[in-house]
């Protein structure tokens, strides 16, 4: 897709999708050293492009015949811990707790891009449902989608969309009533992933209760999974990734479904 066309669809989002794209991939950078100190990280917290930024530094680029994979998200991603999931998998938890997929455009080049995995498994959404850096409405979150999913195309990533866990009621913003809301973003991105040749990864059916939300054995607080419900995700994310490393890479469309 030529980055004119791109920027024409996102224009809101003009300034992150520069900070993301470029035309060929790099390495990461060799200084993090403007993000180390407690006020720099302070100052520039909303992004968390230092979070990594060491890490993805020392990791460095995979070797020929290495399946890397970056699990890509917020909380949940975060407190997964993959080496107990996938033990001797070269898998790379790149979650961050808090983040919106505003947040994760910014990063994705430095965070996903320049590792260059094979693929990524992108599970995110439910923190912009619940408000954590303000109002947005659901095509915009789709749009956030939309942009992650052609820049990893562009530099031959495969892609896998996770679908956003069930909700009832965040503990944090109480009343927002999301299970609608959850419902049809995951709608958009089973019918995303289908139109573009992606792999669509469906936590929610696997999860939810008879209210649409996490039930009390799988969570401690209704949003985010505990032991027992990170055992149920992780054979669903070895079979998505199974099957998209299988899969024929496309280029990006020109368009993106609505």
């Amino acid at each position: 897709m030529k980055l004119k066309t791109l920027l024409t669809r996102h224009g809101v989002l003009l300034f992150l999708i520069l900070l993301a794209v470029g035309v060929n991939a790099q390495t990461p950078p060799n200084d993090c050293s403007p993000a180390t100190t407690a006020e720099e990280r302070a100052k520039h917290g909303w992004l968390h492009l230092w979070m990594y930024c060491a890490d993805d530094v020392r990791l460095g680029r995979p070797s020929v015949d290495e399946n890397r994979i970056v699990f890509f998200g917020d909380s949940i991603t975060q407190g997964w811990n993959l080496n107990d999931s996938f033990p001797g998998r070269p898998y790379i938890n790149r979650g961050i707790s808090g983040e919106t997929t505003t947040q994760m455009l910014v990063r994705f080049r430095q965070d996903v891009i320049d590792l260059a995995p094979k693929a990524v498994n992108i599970l995110a959404g439910t923190n912009d449902i619940a408000g954590n850096t303000g109002p947005i409405t659901l095509k915009a979150i789709e749009d956030n989608f939309a942009s992650m999913t052609e820049i990893a195309q562009a530099n031959g990533v495969r892609v896998i969309l996770a679908s956003v866990l069930p909700v009832y009621d965040y503990p944090w913003h109480k009343g927002l009533q999301p299970v609608d809301k959850i419902a049809t973003l995951n709608s958009w991105l089973k019918n995303y992933a289908l139109a573009h040749g992606l792999v669509y990864l469906d936590y929610y059916s696997a999860m939810q209760d008879d209210r649409h939300g996490l039930p009390p054995n799988l969570s401690r607080d209704g949003v985010h999974p505990n032991k027992d419900g990170y055992a149920v995700m992780a054979p669903l994310a070895e079979k998505a990734i199974t099957k998209a490393l299988h899969k024929r890479m496309r280029r990006p469309k020109a368009e993106h479904s609505n």
